[in-house]
């Protein structure tokens, strides 16, 4: 490795990697490394403290029990928040978006204060989203629908310090009936899209990577496979 390595953490993939989110670190050590970066992984379990000084971050989904160790690790050991005051970017799937917001409840009613990274919060809702999604990017930088699979029962409301990633063209979103999906706060982008997201969605990927790397953007990458891919769920 060079001294110019990118570093990627994963965050608690052995408490938040439910449902495959790990993918969303390959995608992006991948896509670097077809552009000629050298790059890793560091994969940051519940022995390991989080450290402030990587280059971009990624969080999966849980359950309400490892999301409850998730928050209270970060919580202990704030490098995720130092690192985020710096301008690193963070992705947070699903249940990442609750433990990084002021609080949210579990759905046994029992509120648990978040990390405090987003201005959002979230309560049980009585039905479940579980399904394809596609939202409309309302955020600069990102042009092209996002496509992701929905499964969760929570509802985010955000903040006025939040934006919503897009706007819900097919789907549930952040359930809380307002067309939301997503929150973005500074470096901070959280979505309850599984697919994994960046591997449905190379320009959002591509958009992670571009701010990790302090460009303005990057020039795609042709790889048909993917395009077909992603032509494919929009179709689903």
């Amino acid at each position: 490795m060079s001294e110019s390595t990118v570093r990627i953490g994963l965050v608690l993939p052995d408490v938040m990697g439910t449902y495959g989110d790990g993918g969303n670190a390959l995608v992006l050590r991948q896509r670097l490394r077809m552009r000629g970066h050298d790059a890793e992984i560091i994969e940051l379990g519940l022995n390991d403290p989080v450290p402030d000084s990587l280059d971009l971050y990624a969080l999966g989904g849980a359950e309400d029990a490892a999301q409850r160790l998730a928050t209270r690790h970060l919580q202990r050991y704030p490098g995720l928040q130092k690192a985020a005051e710096r301008g690193a970017p963070v992705l947070a799937i699903c249940a990442a978006i609750q433990v990084l917001g002021h609080w949210y409840e579990t759905s046994a009613g029992e509120r648990v204060d978040g990390v405090g990274l987003l201005d959002a919060t979230t309560s049980p809702q009585k039905t479940r989203a579980i399904g394809e999604i596609v939202i409309a990017p309302s955020i600069p930088g990102l042009t092209l629908p996002v496509s992701g699979f929905e499964n969760h029962r929570g509802g985010t409301t955000l903040g006025s310090d939040a934006s919503p990633l897009g706007k819900v063209t097919r789907g549930v979103g952040n359930g809380v009936g307002d067309g939301n999906e997503g929150a973005v706060q500074g470096s901070v982008y959280g979505t309850y899209l599984h697919g994994p997201v960046l591997a449905r969605n190379p320009e959002f990927a591509d958009h992670l990577l571009a701010r990790a790397l302090g460009v303005e953007s990057l020039p795609p990458l042709d790889l048909p496979e993917v395009e077909q891919l992603r032509r494919e769920r929009l179709r689903t």
